[in-house]
């Protein structure tokens, strides 16, 4: 069975992000820093923006505080990460927040009043995804773009080897286990491993490669497409719609 939104963010995943985990990420911050300058530097007047994935909001709210006139589309397919969303966005009319699964093209629908967005911006919800449905994924984002729109895909690449993959999961394990510690957490760094370890997209191996996924974009019609940003196997990478 193909992985899906309701198999990938499981409670445990959900109730981990909604109590900080999204800032356990190594260089999160600078993430969304640069998130935020390629904006400014190629859609400095975003009409539209498509939050795609967007857990609590983080990305979407950010870009509202940098860019007050631009209108938000809250897009997820949990239910607690859409509640948590709507309690940070209360009263913003500015936002609209809304139910959407991606493994589907259903999902389009759901937002379909928004299009043309000037930007979509992902942050981890799309690598989950096996790679047909993710590049497929990839092509209905670009098809929701207006001319010149800009996809921003923050989110974990597959790494060239195994050996790599080892040197990825220790850095990673090692900052999630410093990150809990300095709140105040008495998980182990064993229970955290294994956690990491078994979670779904790990299992079922359907992370891709950051060269493929550059290419599959360039393939679609984004053009600049180009890895901006990159710790290891988290990266960022963005391509612009060249009108097709």
């Amino acid at each position: 069975m193909s992985p899906r939104g309701s198999h990938w963010k499981t409670a445990e995943a959900v109730e981990a992000f909604l109590n900080g985990r999204r800032g356990a990420i190594p260089a999160a911050a600078l993430q969304i820093e640069i998130i935020g300058t390629l904006i400014d530097a190629w859609q400095p007047v975003p009409g539209r923006v498509l939050d795609l994935g967007c857990g609590d909001g983080i990305l979407g709210r950010t870009v509202l505080e940098r860019f007050p006139e631009t209108r938000v589309w809250f897009a997820d397919f949990s239910d607690p990460m859409l509640k948590a969303a709507r309690k940070k966005l209360a009263g913003d009319t500015r936002v609209r927040v809304v139910k959407a699964d991606f493994g589907s093209k259903k999902w389009v629908k759901a937002v379909g009043e928004g299009r043309p967005f000037d930007v979509v911006v992902s942050g981890f919800a799309i690598h989950h995804q096996p790679n047909e449905r993710k590049r497929a994924l990839y092509g209905e984002i670009y098809d929701m773009l207006a001319p010149g729109g800009l996809f921003l895909n923050l989110d974990h690449v597959k790494s060239p080897t195994a050996e790599i993959d080892e040197v990825f999961t220790d850095y990673f394990v090692d900052h999630l286990f410093r990150f809990g510690r300095s709140f105040g957490s008495a998980r182990s760094r064993e229970e955290i491993e294994t956690e990491y370890r078994n979670r779904p997209d790990k299992k079922e191996k359907v992370i891709a490669p950051l060269d493929e996924q550059c290419r599959w974009l360039r393939e679609i019609g984004f053009a600049d497409t180009d890895c901006y940003f990159r710790v290891l196997e988290l990266a960022l990478f963005v391509g612009r719609k060249t009108g097709r």
